[in-house]
């Protein structure tokens, strides 16, 4: 585990064969301290074909432990219907 928040990570490279499994497109740290909440954006490789699948998104929060982060919890955004869906939800109860 990383010692600093802007080195997580969902990046995942299988080390038999060298191939990227998980893609990391981009992340946003959207708070610090020691419980951290990332925003992944990624892609899975798809094992049958190789593709890689649509974009994802993935809600980390981390907990710092002696001096490294430990995942905590996490969400899954599976695609743009469940994202768009998410939008509308906060834009009304922020009345944005």
């Amino acid at each position: 585990m990383s010692a600093e928040v802007e080195d997580l990570t969902v990046e995942y490279t299988d080390e038999e064969t060298g191939e990227v499994v998980i893609n990391e497109l981009s992340k946003e740290v959207l708070s610090k301290g020691a419980w951290p909440t990332v925003m992944f954006f990624y892609q899975d490789r798809d094992p049958k074909t190789g593709e890689f699948s649509e974009p994802k998104v993935s809600l980390r929060r981390y907990r710092k432990m002696q001096g490294t982060f430990k995942p905590q919890g996490k969400f899954k955004i599976t695609g743009k219907a469940q994202a768009e869906a998410i939008i509308n939800v906060l834009k009304k109860w922020y009345n944005i």
